[in-house]
């Protein structure tokens, strides 16, 4: 078995693979495996029993958005339960920022892989604050979220299929030269997102007003296009997935309880440890004894090879945890340390436009001793919050370790 070969093909195909955000449809109609009573989630499987607080709190609010609780009481009953099946976005082709709840009824990003004709799922962003993927779940999320389906949704639609779809591939290139690490920080790429979305909001939308308060909301939301490109990390990294002898990391994800991995040469296999305190910087009147512990699919970005991986881009971003810059440039060339490959299409200035770090190698990881560092956002570890912060978090060794390990058991060395 050449180990070597097997990692060459799955980071040329994550690299190659073409993320087209085309359309959106209710995700019930186009996630495969998602039934009536089932809700998403961030992260590996986990029970009720074991969930985080923002994401019962989501759960909770999800089933008030369907319609199948006429409050949150009520809702945990029915969660409680057993009625209501819990399943990771992962294993449905979807991903979902901090609680990463997707419910039937709701609408999601449909981004297609052109290179290798794979379609992945997201859905809206809600921008900061009291939102559902924080756990919030009061009137006024919940109203936030029955105008994002029924206004903003299907104008973006409409926008999405005038254009004949946004290459986030692309974007993401651009958005890296301009300030951005393509995770924690994305103000240009949503700009560049909202740029392309304009005009043809202007044209499909339903009147001006339409047209004004969907452009208002994507112009002032920083985080609008997250999820349209954790859907393309997920198409990039789904493309290198279950190549025979490759020990690349495809799926990085936590929910506030676990930080889980899978590795490509090792199939469907989740390897789980708990998952770690961010190092924050924390909104006025919150501290660390307020927090919830790592959540969210957005990982995904660090595994496709931007995000904590392309700091070097981003330097601002240290002002989360009160370095230089400095430390901006370090936090990458650590992650060159365990990554198979250099990006092609995704390049740093600042390093006389290296290609990202890409591909994580779980025999690196284990040799040198340095797991991933992530940039994320911080969940209030009580349902109904919302977020208290933003920061940096490092993967915990041990699943490495541990799939390390399985991979020579399954392989024989």
């Amino acid at each position: 078995m050449d180990i070597d070969k097997a990692n060459t093909e799955v980071t040329q195909r994550m690299m190659d693979a073409r993320p087209i955000a085309t359309t959106m449809a209710k995700a019930i109609e186009v996630v495969p495996g998602l039934h009536d009573n089932m809700l998403l989630h961030a992260g590996p499987p986990v029970t009720w029993e074991r969930m985080a607080g923002p994401m019962r709190g989501a759960m909770m609010g999800a089933l008030i958005f369907e319609g199948k609780a006429k409050d949150g009481d009520d809702a945990e009953r029915m969660l409680k339960s057993g009625k209501i099946e819990f399943s990771p976005c992962h294993e449905h082709m979807c991903v979902g920022p901090m609680a990463g709840v997707i419910s039937p009824s709701m609408l999601v990003y449909v981004v297609e892989n052109q290179t290798h004709k794979i379609k992945c799922f997201s859905n809206l962003n809600e921008g900061r604050g009291k939102v559902l993927r924080m756990g919030a779940y009061s009137q006024e999320v919940l109203d936030k979220l029955r105008w994002m389906e029924s206004i903003l949704g299907p104008t973006i639609r409409a926008a999405l299929e005038a254009i004949g779809g946004i290459d986030i591939r692309a974007i993401l290139s651009k958005a890296l030269h301009m300030g951005d690490d393509g995770h924690n920080r994305l103000d240009a790429a949503s700009v560049l997102w909202t740029t392309q979305l304009a005009p043809y909001i202007a044209k499909t939308a339903k009147d001006s007003a339409t047209a004004f308060e969907v452009t208002k909301f994507l112009g002032e939301n920083a985080l609008s296009i997250l999820n349209p490109v954790m859907a393309g990390c997920k198409s990039m990294t789904a493309a290198g997935h279950n190549v025979e002898g490759s020990t690349i990391v495809t799926i990085m994800a936590r929910n506030g309880t676990d930080f889980g991995i899978q590795v490509s040469g090792l199939g469907d296999k989740w390897f789980t440890a708990q998952s770690p305190m961010v190092k924050a910087l924390y909104f006025p009147g919150f501290k660390e004894s307020d927090a919830c512990r790592d959540i969210g699919d957005s990982v995904i970005t660090e595994t496709a090879g931007i995000g904590g991986f392309a700091m070097a881009t981003a330097p601002a971003l240290v002002t989360f945890i009160g370095g230089v810059p400095k430390d901006a440039i370090n936090t990458t060339l650590d992650m060159y340390e365990i990554t198979y490959a250099e990006h092609k299409h995704f390049t740093i200035p600042y390093l006389d436009f290296r290609g990202t770090p890409t591909g994580i190698d779980i025999r690196k990881v284990v040799e040198k001793q340095i797991t991933p560092r992530v940039n994320t956002g911080v969940a209030h570890k009580d349902p109904g919050v919302g977020q208290v912060g933003a920061g940096v978090v490092s993967a915990p060794m041990s699943v490495f370790e541990e799939a390390l390990v399985a991979f020579a058991d399954r392989y024989g060395f």
